[in-house]
């Protein structure tokens, strides 16, 4: 073990106890829970990185990805021309995020709602959840939504609508520390496509950290609020409560559907969001430079420069080389306001342009940015979780904020474990 998987490992430990330090019940944290929420990370990152049978599996699960998102351009071409055409072919005008990418989750959605009215999501979901409930002693509904985030996104809450009015607050916790840390698989391919161009085998890695990211934002989420009451369905095996199509061409119906919404809605927010974000960056550089003249100081006050300060200490304790880490974690902070798409974006555009050092900070980074945990994320998990259950919206609004800060850690926890067993040579990236 070098030197920075070292330093990996023990920011795992520092992670873990900076959000003790904000536990509610300190003195009721389940070491059970913590235990298995690394335990369950290490063996599938074992899996991954070390052991040969596995990591061929995950080039197996990266060339298989990859040769469906190859077929979901097909329809992308038709509908868009010359303007769907990626950077490197032929008569391509450039990377055009709105024609060549979120297209992508349009057909994802389809494909993942043909596998629900199948049965095959649904008996993948049903098997996670009996891992979590059994080995971490989760309640048969928080076991079952945790599960499902690893698919799906907001969605996963419908799973469990039935228990959600009487869950604990511990529960809600997990419900929404989960969606928030994890991604959706319709978005998966995006991510692919943002990255393949630097980082050949991603979609490897992102099927991965869509896994390994479930345990540690449970762990995260149990470790602020603890269960201190007794869930309803604890001990209990639940069903998942989704609503199937009829047949298979209204699953693909309803989740191209679906996916048209959520392309309208991650281009609507990545709009607001980053114009906001430049106004109130206007706004702060209109008043660092008035500073500026009164101190005679050239300091640098921009948004992404305080979130790039804030993230800087927790991006070298996941095991960033330092010569990476104020790139890095420039992107990590600029995740919880502009969505991870554009951290995403900025990764690959620093790797183009020769400005990562290290291949270990291109791994480090993809795991952690693989999660929905940013501001306007929040919005979406809360509003639409409070309109699945509106008589918890005053539990689940104050819930939010816990959930921001654990959704992060989780994402952090699990670069760190990326960061642990990666050695630079064997692995999924370097195949």
């Amino acid at each position: 073990m070098g030197i920075h998987n070292a330093v990996s490992c023990v920011g795992i430990i520092l992670l873990i106890g900076f959000l003790a330090s904000f536990s509610q019940h300190k003195r009721t944290i389940s070491a059970r829970v913590v235990i298995w929420g690394i335990l369950l990370q290490v063996l599938f990152a074992l899996l991954v990185f070390l052991i040969p049978a596995g990591t061929r599996l995950f080039l197996f699960l990266n060339d298989f990805t990859m040769g469906i998102l190859e077929s979901s351009f097909e329809g992308t071409r038709f509908l868009f021309g010359i303007l769907a055409i990626p950077p490197g072919n032929e008569n391509s005008l450039g990377f055009i995020l709105a024609f060549q990418a979120l297209p992508s989750i349009i057909f994802f959605a389809a494909l993942m709602e043909l596998l629900y009215y199948l049965g095959i999501m649904e008996r993948v979901i049903g098997v996670f959840a009996r891992i979590f409930a059994k080995v971490m002693g989760l309640s048969g509904a928080e076991s079952l939504c945790a599960s499902a985030q690893i698919f799906l996104g907001i969605e996963s809450n419908l799973t469990v609508r039935p228990y959600l009015a009487q869950m604990t607050r511990s529960e809600l916790l997990v419900v929404l520390t989960t969606g928030m840390g994890t991604i959706a698989s319709s978005v998966l391919a995006l991510y692919v496509i943002l990255l393949s161009d630097v980082f050949p085998t991603v979609a490897g890695h992102l099927v991965s950290a869509s896994v390994l990211l479930a345990p540690a934002a449970i762990l995260s989420a149990k470790l602020l609020i603890p269960e201190t009451g007794k869930p309803l369905t604890l001990g209990k095996v639940v069903k998942v409560e989704y609503q199937k199509a009829g047949n298979a061409i209204e699953a693909i119906i309803n989740g191209s559907t679906a996916g048209v919404k959520m392309v309208v809605g991650i281009g609507a927010l990545l709009i607001a969001f980053i114009g906001l974000i430049s106004t109130i960056d206007a706004g702060l550089l209109y008043i660092g430079r008035f500073i500026n003249s009164l101190l005679g100081t050239n300091l640098d006050v921009t948004l992404h420069t305080l979130l790039k300060y804030l993230f800087y200490p927790f991006t070298l304790a996941i095991g960033v080389p330092h010569e990476d880490a104020p790139a890095i974690a420039k992107i990590i902070g600029e995740r919880i306001i502009e969505t991870e798409v554009k951290s995403y974006q900025d990764l690959a555009l620093l790797v183009k342009e020769g400005k990562i050092m290290y291949e270990r900070s291109i791994v480090i980074a993809t795991y952690t940015l693989c999660g929905f945990a940013h501001i306007p994320s929040l919005a979406i998990f809360v509003g639409g979780t409070a309109s699945i259950v509106p008589e918890r919206t005053k539990d689940i609004s104050i819930l939010g904020l816990w959930a921001l800060l654990a959704s992060n850690i989780a994402c952090l926890i699990t670069g760190a474990i990326a960061g642990v067993f990666y050695t630079g040579g064997g692995t999924v990236l370097t195949r």
